[in-house]
């Protein structure tokens, strides 16, 4: 099967990525059928070679994660929502309306400043008079 993938060169620390189409079983650093493009992180400099890139993709070729994520930015993709997102989505909302909930209900239970001040008055006056 044949994968696009990115191909690291460049300085330690420093790293430059070339988009590149290779067989799924070949190293990361090997060598590659056809290099389709080049993404620089530090800079978020992307050139792609969108015919071919096209041509690779009519021939069943499968990106990998960065790779989809580069190709949708430069519109060669749909972008596609996975269901993990939507499933983590929904859990933080779920999270989110609970810990509102908890935070009504304590305040709710947990008296005021004033209250407390009135209430300190009151013992105040009541030890007072015995």
């Amino acid at each position: 099967m044949i994968k696009l993938r990115l191909k690291r060169f460049g300085k330690k620390r420093e790293a430059s990525f070339r988009l590149v189409s290779c067989n799924s079983t070949s190293r990361r650093d090997g060598r590659p059928l056809e290099e389709l493009g080049f993404y620089n992180p530090r800079t978020k400099e992307t050139r792609l070679d969108t015919e071919a890139l096209r041509t690779r993709l009519s021939q069943g070729a499968q990106p990998t994660d960065a790779v989809r994520a580069l190709l949708e930015k430069g519109g060669l993709l749909e972008k596609r929502v996975r269901k993990a997102e939507i499933v983590g989505k929904a859990k933080q909302e779920l999270a989110r309306k609970m810990a509102a909930n908890q935070a009504s209900k304590e305040k709710a239970s947990k008296p005021s400043d004033e209250k407390v001040e009135q209430a300190v008055e009151a013992s105040a006056e009541e030890t007072k008079e015995s």
